[in-house]
């Protein structure tokens, strides 16, 4: 079916390229779970993630090894500034400033990406907001560390990380 392909692995990222019914690509790797492809379409000359969900893929997805590109940046707008984050219980608000940018650069809201504690197991998600919050449910029953980082988000790509505080 018609696909998109995105920057990173999972639908918070910014979309990179389309695939379409009986295009071809080549698989490079892939991450942790195997839901997600790092890929190379035959018709563009960029790498690109895919989702398992919407492709047919032949052979093995975990004979390729687990790998996580960095993302594209961008030099037109600056990071979030004030990263703050707050622990009420197992609800986490993480809080920012809005990112001052010039409307020709299509801001295109934040992603955080993080690490939490849910079931009694660690995590990473990636997620989008255009708000300048979002609450995670981080539990604090892992025997290993919570966090994440937060970008900014514009059409040419994400601004340089920020650390989140994380409580």
């Amino acid at each position: 079916m018609q696909a998109h392909c995105r920057y990173g692995p999972g639908t918070a990222y910014l979309h990179a390229g389309d695939l379409y019914p009986g295009d071809r690509a080549v698989v490079h790797n892939r991450n942790d779970n195997g839901t997600w492809l790092w890929i190379l379409p035959e018709k563009q000359p960029w790498h690109c993630w895919v989702s398992t969900s919407v492709v047919e893929v032949e052979g093995d997805i975990f004979s390729v090894s687990v790998y996580y590109h960095p993302l594209p940046r961008t030099t037109f707008i600056g990071p979030p500034k004030n990263v703050q984050a707050t622990r009420n219980g197992d609800q986490v608000k993480v809080t920012w400033d809005p990112v001052k940018y010039n409307p020709s650069y299509d801001l295109r809201g934040y992603l955080i990406e993080a690490t939490i504690c849910q079931n009694g197991f660690l995590f990473s998600t990636a997620v989008h907001t255009d708000s300048t919050s979002y609450t995670f449910t981080d539990e604090t029953s892992c025997s290993g560390e919570s966090g994440g980082v937060l970008y900014a988000v514009e059409k040419h790509g994400y601004t340089d990380p920020v650390v989140i505080p994380w409580p």
